[in-house]
């Protein structure tokens, strides 16, 4: 039995679960948004032994039958809704996780790309830049600081080339809306209000010159790299997650042996089984290593540059089950 673990709206999911069933592996897709209020979760011990089983509301599961789980995109616990005081609803989350994290720990399974305590510190972009260097790959002249009397002597080592980025980059709502923020390029401007800079830490980083953006897509011991050119756009010509879609080129991009073993050395240090890796490849030929996302996209990978990589991960998903394909008795 496979579990999948995620948003009921999530697009990748959907890439894989066909493959998955042509494999006549089990599935079950559910969100621990759904948790408390709707689900229920019972770990039971009794003469030794003990039974974790979750009752989803549509289909109950023994959890000793899961052999790999993918921790794609899930929700945090949810209170039900006549739970309305905030400290009460906070106390309800943390009740839940608690409980989720110990019936996580009692499923014998293999993860992807891990459990939730070892994202949290392989997202950590000062750990993962440390293991990058460890394990040989280029990487920029890097600071993480709020010291604002660090930012004018970067600027000046950059030769007024710099670029500054938030400590985490992951998605944040305001207001009711979704945000995010982007590399910004530093400008002599930006010197002059550097006090604001000890209210919130972000890196900042000379502005490394690209021959093409790389994402890189690690599945196991599986590498996909896919080329971004932003190079005809400028509204994502400092940053590819503006989606210029018109303007920006994909295409596949053959790693040398050597970078894609260090991709999967890395990955695989971290405690991950999956990684997203973000990479620079300059005009001098030199492949400069600026961050793994443990759970990053990689759909536009796929649909983009034409790389398989759904089916990398169901591959590695459905490893553990008996092979029956689709149809067969």
């Amino acid at each position: 039995m496979i579990l999948i673990l995620s948003d009921r709206r999530d697009d990748a999911v959907e890439m894989v679960l066909p493959k998955l069933r042509s494999r006549g592996v089990p599935v079950t897709w559910w969100d621990p948004g759904d948790y408390p209020w709707r689900a229920r979760l019972t770990a039971a011990f009794a003469n030794g032994r003990h039974i974790v089983t979750l009752d989803t509301g549509d289909s109950r599961l023994d959890l000793s039958t899961v052999t790999a789980v993918w921790r794609r995109r899930p929700n945090p616990p949810t209170p039900a809704e006549h739970v309305t005081d905030p400290t009460h609803r906070a106390h309800v989350v943390w009740q839940a996780e608690f409980l989720l994290d110990g019936a996580w720990e009692l499923t014998p399974a293999r993860w992807l790309p891990c459990r939730r305590e070892v994202e949290r510190h392989a997202h950590n972009k000062i750990i993962h830049m440390a293991r990058a260097v460890e394990h040989g790959f280029t990487v920029p002249e890097t600071l993480y600081t709020n010291d604002p009397a660090e930012l004018a002597p970067a600027y000046e080592r950059a030769g007024g080339r710099m670029i500054a980025k938030q400590i985490n980059s992951d998605e944040f709502t305001l207001d009711g809306a979704d945000h995010r923020t982007y590399t910004t390029v530093v400008t002599r401007r930006h010197l002059t209000s550097r006090h604001r800079l000890r209210h919130e830490p972000v890196i900042l980083q000379p502005y490394v010159a690209k021959a093409v953006e790389l994402r890189v897509i690690v599945v196991g011991d599986r590498v996909f790299a896919a080329e971004i050119d932003t190079s005809a756009s400028s509204t994502a010509r400092d940053d590819w997650r503006h989606y210029d879609d018109d303007r920006v080129r994909h295409g596949p991009h053959e790693l040398p042996r050597e970078v894609a073993d260090r991709c999967v050395r890395l990955t695989a240090a971290l405690g991950l089984t999956y990684g997203a890796i973000d990479l620079i490849l300059t005009p001098g030929g030199e492949y400069v290593f600026l961050e793994i996302n443990p759970n990053g996209a990689w759909g536009f990978v796929e649909l983009r540059a034409g790389l398989p990589v759904s089916d990398a991960i169901a591959d590695w998903l459905a490893a553990a089950e008996p092979y029956h394909p689709e149809g067969a008795s």
